[in-house]
């Protein structure tokens, strides 16, 4: 497939572009600032803010599949995820692209978690992450009812490292028992999603 990766330059993003390009995909890295991909080679590259919805809506045309890394970012406005991905999914479907793999998370959610995380993490937590959990909360909304072949991907804290290699999924609920996992893990899990027709319309939970 020709696959658009948007937030290629983010640690998430860039394994992403590697682990697509491994499988054969044709990769187009959209970033905002083409200076910051440092050593990392998709085979095209198309500038656009995430906000600019002509912008994304061009470098979508002509790709297969987009995948949405982004995600928010220190000083970035609250709930800015949220606008981020109304303008993606429009843009998409501007640009007659069916299917779409989009990142959030699984903190702000307690579907199907552990009790641990259930009444203890997740309550200590939720201040410290409510902007970025009232950004996926909108977020979720749009991509559900955006009409695209659309798959969510809900991952724990994520971490740096080398991949081990193997990953838990679950479609009704959170991973149990599992609160981390390695972004290169993620990486394979999206590229997992991406692939499989069984995950169109789905909520997947992913852990390591």
């Amino acid at each position: 497939m020709k696959i658009a990766v948007l937030g290629a330059t983010g640690r998430t993003g860039g394994l992403v572009v590697k682990e697509a390009r491994r499988r054969g995909h044709h990769v187009v890295a959209v970033v905002r600032d083409p200076s910051r991909l440092g050593d990392l080679a998709p085979d095209d590259v198309a500038t656009a803010d995430g906000l600019d919805a002509d912008a994304v809506g061009a470098a979508l045309a002509g790709v297969d599949a987009v995948v949405s890394t982004l995600g928010p970012v220190p000083g970035s406005a609250p709930g800015v995820q949220g606008r981020l991905t109304e303008v993606l999914v429009g843009a998409a479907r501007e640009a007659g692209v069916r299917r779409a793999v989009v990142v959030t998370a699984s903190g702000w959610v307690v579907d199907g978690d552990d009790p641990m995380s259930r009444y203890l993490a997740k309550p200590i937590l939720a201040r410290a992450l409510r902007d970025a959990n009232a950004g996926f909360a909108r977020a979720e909304p749009a991509v559900r009812g955006s009409g695209l072949d659309w798959t969510i991907v809900r991952p724990p804290m994520l971490r740096d490292g080398a991949a081990r290699g193997r990953y838990h999924e679950r479609r009704d609920g959170n991973v149990r028992w599992r609160w981390s996992m390695r972004r290169a893990d993620l990486a394979d899990a999206v590229c997992d999603l991406l692939e499989d027709p069984t995950a169109v319309g789905a909520t997947v939970s992913v852990a390591g």
